[in-house]
């Protein structure tokens, strides 16, 4: 687990970024970060790996305090995966990308390009093994970015804006990445702005973070459904609430579901078992 405990932090000579920040991720979670930009959601990611160090209270990750012990050793238990995977790049291609901290972990050089190319295939990214990272479109950059940091086996991921770059294909394919690594046992820690996107994720509950304070936590249906919460974070409701309210208006009577599945099959159902035409409701 990891524990954030009344964490406060600030740079140097500036304004405080967090604000009593306590939160909590537990083993295999999936879990959404969100909040208007500059509410200090990737401070607090960098907190997590020890990249950052509280100011005050403290981060205590499966039992050991961030603020004594290395980079290093918090880096093999939780993986970061930054913003812009372009500025993380080095190696002459893919393979040797994700290959490099394998190497670091203790493995031949086969037993790494192996593993790697077994990595990049997980990925959907195996036809890029001989490619330089830079020849990536954004949207394979920042999947090449995740799967690096995937291959090391942190137990706990922290995905910042994932699903930049990527369409609606491989946003789909992302949420199927994400509960593969829940399966595994893995928690990760997702930070978005897509709120479409994040409303189908399925996480298990939603942090809210606003002027560096969590302000709202709990399952999706309760924060997305919050139009009050939302808006204080600069963020839109996501499609599926606009339209439960607008069927609510009009007298349907449908179930508080973020899945639009079930508000389809809700609806059907009202309708006599008739299919859904545009413009009916």
């Amino acid at each position: 687990m990891i524990s954030v405990e009344r964490v406060c932090f600030w740079y140097s000579r500036g304004a405080t970024v967090l604000d009593d920040v306590s939160l909590t991720i537990s083993d295999g979670d999936v879990v959404l970060l969100m909040g208007e930009n500059g509410s200090g959601k990737t401070t607090l990611a960098k907190l997590l790996n020890g990249l950052l160090k509280p100011k005050s209270g403290r981060v205590v990750v499966d039992g050991l305090d961030t603020r004594e012990h290395s980079v290093a050793e918090l880096c093999r238990i939780v993986g970061y995966v930054p913003q812009n995977p372009e500025h993380q790049f080095f190696a002459e291609n893919a393979a040797e990308e994700v290959a490099f901290g394998l190497r670091n972990l203790g493995l031949g050089d086969k037993e790494a390009l192996d593993e790697a190319l077994s990595v990049l295939r997980k990925f959907g990214l195996e036809r890029y093994a001989s490619t330089p990272p830079w020849q990536l479109s954004g949207g394979e950059m920042k999947r090449l970015s995740i799967a690096s940091v995937y291959a090391m086996q942190p137990k706990y991921l922290i995905l910042d804006e994932p699903t930049i770059g990527q369409d609606a294909k491989q946003k789909k394919a992302l949420i199927d990445l994400i509960f593969g690594m829940k399966a595994e046992g893995k928690a990760v820690l997702v930070i978005t702005h897509d709120v479409e996107w994040a409303s189908e994720l399925g996480a298990d509950k939603v942090v809210l973070l606003s002027k560096g304070k969590v302000i709202a936590e709990g399952v999706p249906e309760d924060i997305f459904f919050n139009y009050t919460l939302l808006k204080s974070c600069n963020l839109v409701p996501p499609v599926s609430v606009d339209l439960y309210a607008h069927l609510s208006k009009r007298g349907f009577s449908v179930p508080r579901s973020l899945d639009y599945g079930v508000l389809a099959e809700s609806i059907a159902l009202k309708l006599g078992g008739s299919s859904v035409v545009s413009g009916s409701i």
